[in-house]
Order: structure tokens, then C-alpha cells, then sequence
């Protein structure tokens, strides 16, 4: 049985990991447009909902244990 720790857990770890994962695709993306290079903004966009990935996935395994 999932416990409030388990979600508490999900939400931090997924906090963090989209976080980073959304911060270095921004600064890597706006550093290369800065620097002249378009290809920049094929990094930079998708940042954002990329991001959101990572506790997307974490929350399919919480829901996959949850049915177990």
C-alpha cells in the first residue's frame, strides 16, 4: 500500500529532477543563442514540458505499485 511518505517523496523527487533537467536545457539553449547559434532554441523550447517527464515517469511506477 502506497503511504503519504511515498507521494510526499514523488512529488520532491520529481520537483527536482524536473528542475534540474528543465534548468540545464534553458541555460544551455539561451547560452547558445546568445552566442549566435539558432540551434539554441531547439533546446531551449522544449525545456519546459520536458521537464515534467521525469515525475511523470515516477508517478506511472508509484501507480504500477499501487496495483500490485
Amino acid at each position: 500500500m502506497i503511504q503519504k511518505a511515498d507521494v510526499l517523496w514523488l512529488g520532491i523527487a520529481a520537483g527536482v529532477t524536473g528542475g534540474l533537467l528543465g534548468g540545464l536545457m534553458l541555460g544551455i539553449g539561451m547560452d547558445l543563442i546568445v552566442n549566435g547559434q539558432p540551434l539554441g532554441w531547439l533546446i531551449m523550447l522544449p525545456g519546459a514540458p520536458l521537464s515534467g517527464v521525469p515525475g511523470w515517469l515516477m508517478a506511472r511506477r508509484l501507480a504500477q505499485q499501487l496495483r500490485d
